[in-house]
């Protein structure tokens, strides 16, 4: 299998690994430390037990990546529609895309019947590039429950890893034979036929746990042992609920019970907090501006969903030096 990868950060340079060591040629485009570290000496990858080195082709050139089986995205999401040029030009007419990112995805309501069918989220997909360039049929969606990190450039650390979730987000079958790859490469990947549910379900925890974190500069344990932050996340796990129970996606509701799921996790630092600390703009469009404005097109009062993205909204424009 030939694979193409734009975004071998944290989780996309461990898929890669366990796309390469399932028997894929891999190339990669990268730029600066990590295009220059990788063509020196391929991708390295720790799992804490034993260190290994895949060898990519790197570049620089998206057109190197064109004619590829699979293209793997594991960008942040926000990056998505600014980065479209590049997809397009990596992009054969028989690529399956395997969509490994954060939030609620651009292909989410194309293939989603009911209610929310065809809608639009403008947070997402600004005028509708992505789900032009990638239509719902040729992507595999990714839900990862894995925690890693990014060592030096081209070298990926892996903490700790639960499972991958992958499905057709429209009427492709490739997720299947995707999930069986990557297990035989040593990633826990299985096929899922929910993926719409598996995406809102990591959103349910995301969704508030990322800005709360990011906003009050503290990890899980510390935001859940506050009465007042607690308070928060549960008041926003319930309004999305009811943005949920509107589109047919219903069952959400043992908030206690997810709350405590997040408390095993210990002094887990989000990804939002570690952006904060790092001073790189923030995930927050896919992981709570969509809900904001699907539960506004809906017409679902979510006010406190409202009040945590507005000031998330403002950090990250003051991080980035941008006034509104």
């Amino acid at each position: 299998m030939k694979l193409a990868v734009i975004g071998a950060g944290a989780i996309g340079g461990w898929l890669t690994a366990g796309f390469i060591e399932a028997g894929a040629e891999a190339t990669v485009l990268a730029r600066g430390a990590t295009l220059d570290a990788l063509r020196a000496s391929g991708l390295g990858f720790d799992d804490g037990t034993s260190a290994r080195r895949y060898p990519v082709t790197a570049t620089d050139n998206p057109a190197d990546l064109r004619g590829a089986d699979v293209l793997l995205l594991g960008l942040k999401a926000h990056d998505l529609p600014k980065l479209a040029p590049l997809i397009e030009a990596a992009l054969g007419l028989q690529t399956t895309v395997v969509a490994a990112i954060n939030g609620l995805p651009w292909w989410y309501f194309e293939a989603f019947g009911g209610p929310a069918q065809g809608l639009h989220l403008n947070t997402i997909d600004p005028g509708g590039v992505l789900a032009r360039l990638i239509p719902a049929d040729r992507v595999v969606g990714a839900v990862v429950h894995a925690a890693s990190f990014v060592e030096a450039p081209g070298n990926i650390r892996l903490v700790a890893a639960n499972r991958v979730l992958l499905g057709d987000a429209g009427k492709g079958r490739e997720a299947s034979d995707i999930a069986r790859q990557l297990a035989r490469g040593g990633i826990p990947a299985v096929m899922t036929d929910e993926i719409h549910r598996d995406v809102w379900s990591k959103l349910w925890g995301n969704s508030n746990m990322n800005p709360l974190s990011a906003l009050s500069r503290a990890d899980l344990s510390s935001m859940l042992d506050d009465y007042g932050v607690r308070r928060l996340a549960i008041t926003m796990m319930r309004e999305m609920s009811d943005v949920g129970a509107r589109i047919g996606l219903t069952g959400f509701d043992d908030v206690e019970a997810r709350i405590e799921t997040t408390r095993k996790l210990g002094a887990f630092r989000t990804s939002m907090l570690q952006d904060v600390e790092a001073g790189r703009t923030l995930e927050l469009d896919p992981i709570l501006g969509a809900l904001v404005e699907l539960a506004r097109k809906l017409d679902v009062p979510t006010p406190v969903m409202d009040g945590v993205y507005g000031l998330a909204r403002l950090l990250d424009q003051s991080l980035q030096g941008k006034t509104s």
